[in-house]
């Protein structure tokens, strides 16, 4: 079936969105959580060790952030019911250059999560079956990815079930975590006081602890990206990013400190698996190994989202000219084949140059560099409803200042706390598609090589 997409020009694009059921409302919220409760929370605790304080309050700080984002998507979602995700949002309010360069710099952000999750979830395999050691840790990675391309091949209904299970079986490991936070609380309130950090908290380490704890919460968006997909987008997106993102958030904040505060900084930075190490050292040997299974469930439910998120999201992108045409084209399951392919790559490749590194090292680069590569989209998004507002065309309009501005501070503060590199990764990132942008600009022979959405809202 071809979705035609009328230009500027009044000619047409033809975009081959096939028939296929859509995601209602459970499928975008453990699409919500499951994207955001990957692997990032089971490794991070490693990454922020050497933070003590700072990386406590920077997850306070980070969690409360993205909620305000989260806000965001919701507002922009229920307002701009006809537009095509975040791409549709950007294009009507701030142009179609920006529009491309955000969404090419979460394109990109999004194949390198994926390379991201699968490195981590290589680090708890191994824990759980040690025979894995012997197996290249690269190898078992792109193993990984290549089986979840593989599922999102047969749909995206297939992948949303996967999503479905792999999100109610993620939790178990939080809820044990949490459980045994709480009974030592309650048992040996002592246990708190033995390891105590030692680094005072200061703006710096506050402001580079909360950028790399925001990477275990990008995901918030995902019920937003596939909304040409999504069942009833006006009512059912804004419902699933809070929701979903609400339940990540009490999650987080009540587990990330155990690990900061039960293990030594020293050895919790070195930890290739935080959690099970934790609970090995708290309860007995053998059992880290059993949490261990439901963290790759966890990390693999993430994968799975990641994957499919990345399929449509290229999908949309060429749909909107700013990729190829047969990068939108679908498979007889609907599924963008040839996009779910390309990233695929993209990722494999990202995968085998992370491994000079140690495992540690190079998930914390990689982290910053996602974390950086996602920041001009909410920034954009931020923007976007601001621009709503101050053209007066939407209801309720001082209620959408209240939720643009909280959002557009949080995107300044966390662009400010990647610190000169990270940042300077951002720059490039976006930059990178601009050639892209004037090539098909080109090769089309028109104004631009987008299109606006379907129907503007």
């Amino acid at each position: 079936m071809q979705d035609p997409r009328v230009n500027e020009a009044g000619t047409t694009q033809h975009c081959d969105t096939r028939p296929e059921r859509k995601l209602g409302f459970w499928m975008c919220t453990a699409l919500v959580v499951g994207n955001t409760i990957g692997i990032g929370i089971f490794l991070l605790p490693a990454s922020l060790a050497p933070y003590g304080y700072s990386a406590m309050l920077g997850w306070v700080i980070t969690v409360v952030g993205c909620l305000a984002m989260a806000r965001v998507f919701a507002r922009l979602a229920r307002d701009m019911p006809s537009a095509d995700g975040p791409y549709g949002y950007i294009r009507a309010t701030l142009g179609e250059i920006p529009a491309f360069v955000a969404m090419w710099s979460y394109w990109i952000a999004t194949w390198i999560t994926n390379a991201a999750i699968a490195i981590g979830v290589v680090g708890y395999l191994d824990t759980l079956f040690p025979a894995l050691r012997e197996v290249p840790a690269s190898l078992q990675a792109v193993t990984l990815l290549w089986m979840f391309v593989l599922v999102n091949l047969l749909g995206v209904r297939a992948g949303g079930r996967v999503q479905i299970v792999t999100t109610v079986l993620k939790l178990l490991p939080m809820l044990t975590v949490a459980g045994l936070g709480i009974w030592l609380l309650l048992t040996h309130p002592a246990s708190y006081t033995e390891h105590l950090p030692t680094q005072p908290v200061s703006l710096a380490p506050l402001m580079a602890a909360s950028t790399i704890a925001l990477f275990a919460m990008l995901g918030f968006e995902s019920a937003a990206v596939p909304a040409d997909r999504v069942r009833d987008p006006g009512r059912t997106i804004p419902r699933a990013t809070m929701v979903g993102t609400m339940i990540t958030a009490v999650i987080y904040l009540v587990v990330s400190s155990v690990p900061l505060l039960l293990i030594p900084a020293a050895e919790l930075a070195q930890s290739k698996a935080p959690f099970s190490d934790l609970l090995d050292r708290l309860v007995g040997g053998g059992y880290g190994r059993a949490l261990s299974l439901f963290v790759v469930i966890s990390g693999l439910g993430a994968l799975n989202g990641w994957v499919l998120l990345v399929g449509e999201l290229t999908r949309t992108i060429a749909c909107n000219g700013g990729l190829p045409a047969s990068f939108s084209r679908s498979n007889r399951f609907g599924a963008p084949a040839l996009a779910l392919v390309a990233t695929g790559l993209l990722a494999s490749a990202m995968i085998l140059m992370n491994y000079s590194k140690s495992l540690v090292q190079g998930f914390t680069f990689i982290t910053t560099v996602v974390t950086a590569a996602n920041l001009p989209l909410y920034l954009c998004c931020a923007l976007a409803l601001l621009v709503l507002w101050r053209r007066g065309q939407r209801p309720a309009n001082s209620d959408m200042l209240v939720v643009a501005i909280p959002g557009l501070a949080y995107a300044t503060f966390a662009f400010i706390g990647l610190g000169s590199e990270p940042f300077g990764w951002a720059i490039v990132l976006a930059a990178a598609g601009l050639p892209v942008y004037a090539m098909l600009r080109m090769r089309n022979g028109r104004a631009s090589p987008l299109v606006p959405p379907a129907a503007k809202p």
